[in-house]
């Protein structure tokens, strides 16, 4: 940390006062362990994570005869256009509620001196990875480092000063789940707990939410955390309940955590002896370096993800105000360029410190929660939020972080078959409207929720897009071959038999919602389920689309891609609506709440492709109208929301309205934290913001059609790269490094004056590349090989 509190660096998010709320901390992660730091003067609190503590168990589906309930709705809906009807027996097709994602625990550090303190920051270093507190007292300077390290998988944290013997303060632990803390020797501590065997959602009314098993061996994970004090100098001594540390020169405080999870499909295991050994060990490994090398190893291991992508957008010297005071200069209608620089990087470091490789998946709130029940249990939710978590991953240089959604998608498979089986009488594989750690593929709501949200089966086919993307970006065959077109085929499975005929010809699905909108019948009732909205026929576009291209690229399947390519012709076409809109539903209903946060029926726009402006001028058009009326309304209310507008802007190259939205999301939808005010606190609009900060800059599209063909080494697609295509007049002088486009590329990008000034394409795979600038209607095509590097300015191509 600089010895200076002012100013720091473009990466640096700092502050002149503690946190004063949960929502003004600062986060620290690993994928697995996750902090919250406070920064407290007199006391000290990091609220504790850890990504695989939740309540419940594995649980069948649900009722094996649901699907008999599948005819008579169909009929409602198909024959009798009874709608409000409908939503009555899609109550039937209804199983048991997620479980939750709950808070690990709390450390304390409470110091012998007082809070008034002078010179004082508070300061998260994005391109370290590392929180810290300084301040003066007494003529001391006393300094708090903390970071959760990827490379050794524990917590450290580090106080120094710059007067010997100066450092004095007690350490504990606790927990607000069932558990008791225990001091082993007089430098560790251990606190040892287990989870609710049940877990309500916070939104449903319940007597008895938080349940307990009798014991250890009758469900709810079990957990511990360890931690060992390293003291440099003074006296080290524990009572058993706490830690004390007086008159040191220096103290490292490190810290481990498990939990007894051992699959998604398997009851958490009972051996508290394997949690004390993994901890303990881990503790150990980490104690046995010196505090220099355990930053060290942190610092790279994080920078290596981290320091991928820069982006400079101007206005760099409003860093030397605190980050809160420029984000209140901000929604009094300021601008700070810069300050959107740091919030698009915000969002890839949360990204970084919340998904890696073998953690579980970005919940709704990463991993960071303090609420036994957090809102929406803090769970997957798989109509929008956990794949807006994702939409920044590729672009952003983050691929590895995009794994552990892969390895959920493997765990809904297999519950998903079931599903697949139980509710609908279909093969292949789905999921509805969100999941947790056991990988629940039902549609939740117990008979009594709105099938509004809960009775939507489209989960599965919409994750898949992210298998597919992962592949058009990376070209990694053994991905694409062994995990992502098998869950592709599955899913696709399940749509063939899911389709029904809608008596014009089309193949629809049925029943059928638009997350989480409703509708109004020509009678003016209330209603959600109907058949093929323009949502479900997106989703099913493209993923029997990227069926028929995976086939082609694996050189297999030739049979089952003509019976997706015949489905696909068949689909109920997107149509425009009264209003000029594009139509969310096979009618064109009128609706309750024109204003509606989600917007599902833009969906083959962005995230999918289905509609462009070139393409589909006339459709994109009813985009436009869409989104225009939507916002009149008061739509983009939500964080996550308002991340899916300023994406659409972009695609719609319409780059001043993109950033107003952007803006937009500061103003209204942050925390001085930067995290996302749904509200309250929710993820996934950070992950979006950074998306649409990226797409902004860059886009990317394959072509339909655009097959590669066999052989070992054949790449994605060729993809058409658009550069800049919704630049605003706002930014104009900046530079972008990094970003990645399909087709396997790396992209630099410098403009001034509001244009391209020049940029580097760096070609990881070779084949042919498709580039278009800006709002120009020219596109230039050139070959490119592994590893070379193609630059483009005012004068053409040059490689």
């Amino acid at each position: 940390m600089p010895a200076n509190p002012s100013p720091y660096g473009p990466l640096t998010l700092w502050y002149r006062q503690p946190a004063a709320r949960w929502v003004e901390a600062l986060p620290i992660g690993d994928g697995r362990l996750g902090a919250m730091v406070f920064g407290g003067v007199a006391h000290e609190r990091l609220q504790l994570n850890r990504d695989t503590l939740w309540s419940g168990l594995p649980r069948p589906v649900g009722d094996d005869h649901a699907h008999n309930h599948l005819a008579r709705l169909r009929h409602l809906v198909l024959q009798e256009r009874d709608y409000p009807a409908a939503d009555t027996v899609a109550q039937q097709l209804q199983g048991p509620y997620t479980e939750s994602y709950l808070p690990l625990g709390d450390l304390h550090l409470q110091f012998g001196h007082g809070a008034d303190v002078a010179d004082y920051a508070r300061v998260l270093e994005m391109d370290t990875a590392v929180a810290g507190v300084q301040y003066d007292l007494a003529g001391v300077r006393f300094i708090r480092e903390c970071f959760i390290s990827a490379a050794d998988g524990v917590l450290a944290l580090r106080l120094t000063a710059d007067r010997p013997g100066a450092i004095t303060f007690a350490a504990s632990l606790d927990s607000l789940l069932w558990s008791r803390t225990e001091g082993l020797a007089r430098d560790v501590l251990v606190l040892r707990g287990r989870a609710p065997a049940h877990v309500d959602p916070s939104y449903l009314a319940s007597d008895h939410p938080i349940t307990y098993g009798e014991d250890e061996t009758d469900g709810g994970m079990l957990f511990e955390a360890r931690l060992q004090i390293l003291a440099e100098g003074g006296r080290l001594t524990g009572d058993g309940r706490r830690l004390r540390v007086e008159k040191a020169d220096a103290v490292t405080v490190l810290l481990a955590a498990a939990t007894s999870f051992g699959g998604f499909d398997r009851p958490p295991h009972t051996d508290r002896g394997a949690l004390a050994q993994v901890c303990a060990e881990q503790v150990r490994v980490a104690a046995a370096k010196p505090y220099a090398a355990l930053r060290a190893d942190h610092v790279a291991e994080h920078r290596r993800l981290f320091g991928r992508v820069t982006l400079d957008l101007g206005g760099g010297a409003a860093t030397a105000q605190p980050t809160d005071v420029r984000l209140a200069a901000v929604r009094a209608g300021g601008e700070d360029p810069q300050l959107v620089a740091q919030y698009f990087q915000f969002g890839r470091y949360l990204l970084i410190s919340s998904s890696r490789p073998g953690s579980q998946p970005a919940n709704l709130q990463g991993i960071w929660n303090e609420e036994l029940r957090a809102p929406w249990s803090s769970n997957w939710t798989t109509n929008i939020n956990a794949q807006m978590n994702y939409w920044s991953a590729e672009p952003t240089a983050l691929p590895e972080c995009h794994l552990p959604l892969a390895d959920l998608i493997e765990g809904l498979r297999v519950n998903g078959r079931q599903a697949a089986r139980t509710y609908y009488g279909c093969r292949g594989w789905t999921t509805h409207h969100n999941t947790d750690l056991w990988c629940l593929a039902g549609p939740v709501g117990a008979g009594g929720g709105s099938p509004v949200w809960a009775n939507w089966p489209m989960g599965g086919a919409w994750l898949c897009r992210h298998l597919w993307d992962h592949w058009l970006f990376t070209g990694d065959r053994e991905f694409l071959a062994a995990r992502a077109y098998p869950a592709m085929r599955e899913a696709a499975e399940f749509l063939l038999d899911y389709l029904v005929e809608d008596g014009a010809g089309h193949l629809v699905t049925c029943p059928s919602t638009s997350p989480e909108n409703g509708f109004l019948t020509a009678d003016g009732r209330r209603a959600a389920v109907s058949a093929g909205t323009t949502m479900d026929m997106a989703i099913a576009w493209d993923l029997f689309t990227a069926c028929g291209e995976a086939t082609a690229t694996l050189g297999i399947d030739t049979e089952f891609a003509h019976a997706c390519e015949a489905a696909r012709a068949r689909l109920l076409p997107a149509r425009v609506g009264r209003h000029g809109q594009l139509q969310e539903w096979w009618e064109d209903f009128e609706e309750p709440e024109p204003g509606h946060r989600h917007l599902s029926h833009l969906y083959g726009m962005y995230p999918g492709s289905q509609i462009t402006l070139r393409q589909t001028p006339e459709l994109a058009a009813a985009v436009r109208t869409s989104l225009e009326r939507r916002l009149a309304h008061g739509s983009g209310h939500t964080g996550w929301s308002r991340a899916w507008v300023i994406n659409l802007w972009a695609r719609l190259e319409e780059g001043d309205v993109a950033r107003e939205h952007v803006l937009a999301m500061l103003r209204l939808s942050t925390f001085d934290n930067l995290f996302d005010n749904h509200p309250p606190f929710q993820i996934d609009g950070n992950f979006g913001g950074s998306a649409g900060v990226a797409e902004m800059l860059l886009q990317s599209h394959v072509a339909v059609g655009a097959r590669a063909g066999g052989g070992v080494s054949a790449p994605p697609a060729s993809a058409e790269i658009h550069l800049l295509p919704a630049l605003p007049s706002a930014w104009p002088t900046g530079s972008v490094r990094g970003l990645r486009a399909r087709g396997g590329f790396a992209v630099d990008i410098a403009w001034g004056g509001g244009r391209l000034t020049q940029a580097t394409l760096t070609s990881t795979l070779g084949g042919p590349c498709r580039v278009r600038t800006q709002r120009s209607d020219t596109v230039v095509e050139f070959a490119t090989a592994p590893g070379g590097n193609y630059v483009i300015g005012p004068g053409g191509v040059q490689a």
